[in-house]
C-alpha cells in the first residue's frame, strides 16, 4: 500500500510539473505572437495623404519639394503632391500631381524628384498617425500627419493657409463694385497681385483698365499685406493692404470659389469682387508664367523659430 500511494504521488507531482511547463509555452507562444513592426512601405500606405506641418519643421535646412508641399502621398512607386490650393479636394482625385519617384526599404526613403533631383530620408514612426522624415544631407526633419481622403479635412488646409491662396493667380482682375458705399482711393485699382514671403508680404497693384492681361499690366504700386483671422469665423478672414500714399486699406475677405473673392471694405461699406487671372501650378521652382514671379516664392514659411536639430544621423553618406 505505501509503495501505491508513493507511486500516485510522483504520478501527481509530475501532473503538477508538466502543467507549470505548459503555462510556460504558452506563454512564450503569446510573446512570440505580437505583430511585427510595420515595413516602411505599410507605414508610408497606411495613409492617403500625409500633411506636412511645416510649423514643426525642426533644423535650419530646407527640403524644396516638401518646403513647398501641403500634403504629399506614396502611390505605387509614385510620388503626388497638392502643391497648390486651388483645386486641392478635386485635383488628382485629392492626391493632387505626380512629382517623382520613390524607393522605400529598411526606413529609408529615397526620393528621385521630377525637379530637383535625388534626396534621401530616414522614416521614423513618431504616433500611430505621425511620421518623422529627416533628410541627412541637410540634418532637417519634417513631420507629417496621415489621413484618408474620407476624412481629410481640406477646408482647414485651404483657410490656415489662405494668403498661399492668393499667389496662386499672376493678377486678381476687379469684376464688381457695389453701387452702395462711400467714394473712397481704392475705388480706383483695378488688379492686385500678391507675391511669395508668407503672411505679412508684398502685394502690387494696378489702375490699368479692366480686361489688360497679366503680362502686360503696369504696377503703379508696391506695399505689404496681411491676412487675419476672424474669431469664431474660420472662413472668413482680413486682409490688410498697406499704402503709403493714402490710409492703409482694411478688408473682410471672403472666398467665393477656386477663382472668385471678394473684399468688404470696412470704412466706406464698398463690396468688392476680383476673379483670378493668370493660374500658377507650382510644379517646380522658377517656373510660371511671368518670371517676375517666381514659384519659388511659393515655399511655405515657417511661423515658428527655427531650432537645432537633435536627431543623429545613423547611415554612412
Amino acid at each position: 500500500m505505501k509503495q501505491l500511494k508513493h507511486i500516485l504521488s510522483l504520478l501527481l507531482l509530475a501532473v503538477v510539473v508538466s502543467s507549470c511547463h505548459t503555462d510556460v509555452i504558452v506563454h512564450d507562444d503569446y510573446v512570440n505572437t505580437t505583430p511585427p513592426p510595420l515595413s516602411v512601405n505599410q507605414l508610408l500606405n497606411a495613409y492617403e495623404l500625409w500633411y506636412v506641418d511645416i510649423n514643426e519643421t525642426v533644423g535650419y535646412g530646407e527640403t524644396p519639394f516638401l518646403q513647398m508641399a501641403f500634403t504629399i502621398s506614396f502611390r505605387n512607386g509614385v510620388l503626388y503632391a497638392n502643391n497648390n490650393l486651388v483645386g486641392i479636394r478635386s485635383q488628382g482625385n485629392g492626391f493632387g500631381i505626380p512629382i517623382g519617384d520613390y524607393n522605400a526599404y529598411n526606413m529609408v526613403l529615397d526620393v528621385d524628384h521630377d525637379i530637383d533631383g535625388l534626396d534621401t530620408f530616414d522614416v521614423y514612426q513618431i504616433d500611430h498617425n505621425t511620421i518623422e522624415l529627416y533628410n541627412p544631407y541637410n540634418d532637417t526633419s519634417y513631420f507629417l500627419n496621415g489621413s484618408q481622403r474620407s476624412t481629410f479635412d481640406y477646408d482647414y488646409v485651404f483657410y490656415d493657409n489662405i494668403h498661399y491662396f492668393l499667389q496662386e493667380y499672376e493678377a486678381w482682375e476687379k469684376t464688381y463694385t457695389s453701387n452702395y458705399g462711400a467714394l473712397n482711393a481704392f475705388d480706383d485699382e483695378n488688379f492686385l497681385q500678391f507675391l511669395g514671403g508668407g503672411n505679412d508680404a508684398t502685394f502690387r497693384s494696378s489702375q490699368d483698365i479692366v480686361g489688360t492681361a497679366p503680362y502686360a499690366l503696369y504696377w503703379d504700386y508696391i506695399g505689404n499685406y496681411g491676412v487675419g483671422d476672424v474669431v469664431g469665423n474660420m472662413y472668413l478672414k482680413t486682409l490688410t493692404l498697406d499704402y503709403d500714399y493714402f490710409d492703409n486699406e482694411f478688408f473682410e475677405l471672403d472666398v467665393r470659389n477656386d477663382q472668385t473673392i471678394e473684399l468688404f471694405h470696412a470704412d466706406s461699406g464698398t463690396l468688392y469682387r476680383f476673379k483670378g487671372r493668370g493660374y500658377i501650378e507650382y510644379l517646380k521652382e522658377g517656373t510660371t508664367i511671368d518670371k517676375s514671379k517666381s514659384s519659388g516664392e511659393k515655399k511655405r514659411k515657417q511661423r515658428t523659430d527655427k531650432k537645432e536639430n537633435s536627431r543623429t544621423n545613423s547611415r554612412v553618406l
